[in-house]
């Protein structure tokens, strides 16, 4: 039976969850994750898991930081004048905001404080530090 190899397009259902059992994310409600494996579009420790396994596989996946979103990095939390931001946005604490990077592509930052004139955003993916736990099941590889 062929297993998942790099350059397969392989399509999974998978609960992500925190050690501590709380479920951060699932497609069992909006259908598999499709991907290519060795494309970056999935964190490096899930592509690894998933390699070698067979159509109809299940296993679980632990991915620490490195290969998952990596460590917490506090040079990206920066501070943002308010005038900055579009006015129709209603700034609360805990609040994700979509920002321009400067490749042209989009960031996701929380807002984490606000004072006076100024925002302060966290740039750092909101699973940045954690450890990650997958239950993965393989339903095809193309």
């Amino acid at each position: 039976m062929k297993q998942a190899d790099l350059g397969d397009t392989v399509k999974v259902h998978y609960t992500g969850k925190l050690e501590n059992g709380l479920i951060f994310d699932c497609t069992r409600e909006q259908g598999p994750f499709e991907f290519k494996i060795g494309s970056g579009r999935a964190v490096p420790g899930f592509e690894m898991g998933v390699t070698g396994m067979a159509t109809g596989d299940t296993r679980t996946l632990k991915i620490a930081p490195e290969d998952g979103f990596g460590y917490r990095d506090d040079n990206l939390i920066e501070k943002v004048k308010k005038s900055d931001l579009p006015d129709n946005i209603k700034l609360e604490l805990g609040r994700q905001l979509m920002m321009p990077h400067p490749d042209g592509d989009f960031i996701r930052a929380t807002v984490i404080d606000i004072k006076g004139d100024w925002v302060t955003v966290d740039l750092n993916h909101p699973l940045a530090g954690y450890n990650l736990i997958f239950e993965v099941e393989l339903l095809e590889i193309s």
